[in-house]
């Protein structure tokens, strides 16, 4: 096939409009967590961008899209070091983009993937023992579920045909349940429920919000990997469900606690965006509209869970991108159209039956279940063996000078 020009200008944008997600999500948490641990929250991203591109590289990409071994579960291995690929090209008849173009744009997803789950163990992780969880998670949990999803002969895409447009499972209800089990297994902050722990830096936070808002059209509108009718749906879509979940967000906050805050709409914004991802491709603007607004209402409730459930999800991975990833893959089901996309199917609101409901529900049961079992084993191993979580002296003293010899701010010098 011969390769599309414009196709592959946007799909090499958007690889690096979504590589830029991850230092907006290093900027992101860094603010959101005490000023003692800035520095070890922004290693956690960048070291998931240099751990999985190389993973990526080795053999992670070729579980993931390679040719199926069997039962949509897994790819081979015939991708090892990216053989077979440098030369190759992949898309639809007419738009055609190199297999380089799409190994690029699916790394970035990976990275920022793993990267999340960084927030649900904020102030008490071992770096080290980070690194070796990144390697794990990578090879064990995201790379088959990226198959599952995400390659035509995948079990989720392929054979159950559910809708997931841009990673409402492998991104979203992924992250979301991984970090929960990482929460259990580390346990809570010294001073959980007792002692106040906001954001030391909203004007960080706010701009990690931008950036990955900026960054997210190219995580939802690259996704068809094409430039086309299909990316600009995707791309309207993604602007006005992230700016509902703002205002829902800031409204549920202003009417439960008389004020509306910064944190919120930052919040707000990535629940929003989160929410639309599997959906982005599928619904229409106003679809988009509803499913924001009810984003960041219910991402706005589920952050306090854990107060009420007793988990100390440190930056509230599980409230924003597992409950907003489900938000987006169960309203699929719902208001789907295909007059948004002919590619997708008729949700139960526009065709009168459950069928796509049904198959959206049992994509997120499944990935909801193999991640969190799967992440629980990964972590009781790693605190088992070389200990996941740090000495109570030093989360006391601070992850960033005890494990990194530096701190954020060098006040007074």
């Amino acid at each position: 096939m011969a390769i599309n020009a414009g196709d592959t200008a946007w799909v090499l944008a958007s690889g690096a409009l979504v590589l830029f997600m991850t230092p907006g999500l290093a900027i992101f948490y860094g603010g959101m967590v005490r000023a003692k641990s800035t520095l070890n929250m922004m290693m956690m991203s960048f070291s998931a961008m240099g751990i999985t591109t190389i993973l990526w590289t080795a053999y992670a990409y070729s579980l993931a899209f390679s040719k199926d071994v069997g039962h949509g579960l897994l790819g081979n291995l015939s991708h090892i070091g990216l053989a077979g690929t440098i030369d190759s090209v992949t898309g639809a008849p007419g738009h055609a983009i190199p297999e380089l173009a799409f190994v690029m744009f699916q790394m970035t997803f990976a990275i920022i993937t793993v990267a999340l789950l960084s927030g649900a163990i904020a102030d008490r992780a071992k770096f080290s023992a980070w690194i070796i969880f990144v390697i794990a998670w990578i090879t064990i949990v995201y790379s088959p579920v990226a198959h599952w999803a995400f390659a035509s002969d995948g079990w989720i895409y392929g054979k159950l045909h559910a809708l997931d447009f841009a990673g409402g499972t492998v991104v979203e209800i992924n992250s979301g349940a991984a970090a929960l089990a990482l929460a259990l297994v580390l346990g809570k902050r010294e001073g959980f429920k007792r002692d106040r722990m906001r954001p030391h830096n909203m004007p960080l936070v706010l701009l990690g919000a931008g950036m990955l808002w900026f960054g997210w059209f190219g995580f939802n509108a690259g996704s068809a990997l094409a430039a086309n009718h299909t990316a600009a749906l995707a791309m309207i879509n993604t602007q006005i469900a992230t700016a509902a979940a703002v205002l829902s967000w800031v409204g549920y906050e202003k009417i439960r606690e008389g004020k509306a805050t910064t944190l919120g709409a930052a919040s707000g914004a990535i629940a929003g965006a989160v929410g639309i991802t599997p959906a982005c491709g599928f619904v229409t603007p106003l679809g988009a509209l509803l499913i924001g607004l009810i984003a960041g209402a219910v991402s706005a409730y589920g952050v306090s869970l854990k107060y009420k459930l007793n988990y100390d999800d440190s930056l509230d991975v599980v409230g924003v991108h597992g409950l907003s990833g489900l938000v987006g893959m169960l309203s699929i089901g719902f208001i789907a159209t295909l007059k948004a996309n002919s590619a997708g199917a008729d949700g139960l609101f526009i065709s009168g039956s459950p069928s796509l409901l049904g198959k959206q529900a049992i994509a997120s049961i499944a990935v909801l279940a193999y991640s969190f079992i799967a992440t629980y084993i990964i972590a009781t191993i790693i605190q088992k063996t070389i200990g996941f979580r740090v000495h109570r002296d030093v989360e006391i003293e601070g992850v960033d000078t005890a494990i990194h010899a530096e701190s954020a701010y060098e006040l007074g010098r």
